[in-house]
């Protein structure tokens, strides 16, 4: 595995890092542009697009997960609880009417 401090190229981390970051950008760039279609059929081919790039980031933030590469905090109850009721009292304004 070469590495990248010695002038051989990029590490598999690294490859695989700058992967992860582009299809996290190609979700957030497709999810705009769906966003603003308005041709139905259009938007069907921007979600398909999603859903493929969807699918390529978490199998590579599970490859980087697989070895240790890709670090995640595991919430606790009360934080995943904390998340759910500012998302019940700040997502849904119909309520609050």
């Amino acid at each position: 595995m070469p590495n990248n401090m010695e002038g051989r190229g990029l590490t598999d981390r690294e490859m695989l890092q700058l992967c992860l970051e582009m299809e996290k950008g190609r979700c957030r760039s497709i999810s705009n542009t769906m966003l603003e279609s308005k041709h139905e059929d259009l938007r069907k081919i921007y979600q398909q697009c999603f859903d493929n790039s969807n699918i390529n980031q978490y199998r590579l933030y599970e490859k980087m997960d697989e070895k240790d590469w890709y670090k995640t905090k595991i919430a606790s109850t009360e934080e995943i609880q904390r998340v759910q009721e500012l998302m019940q009292n700040n997502l849904h304004p119909d309520n609050q009417f």
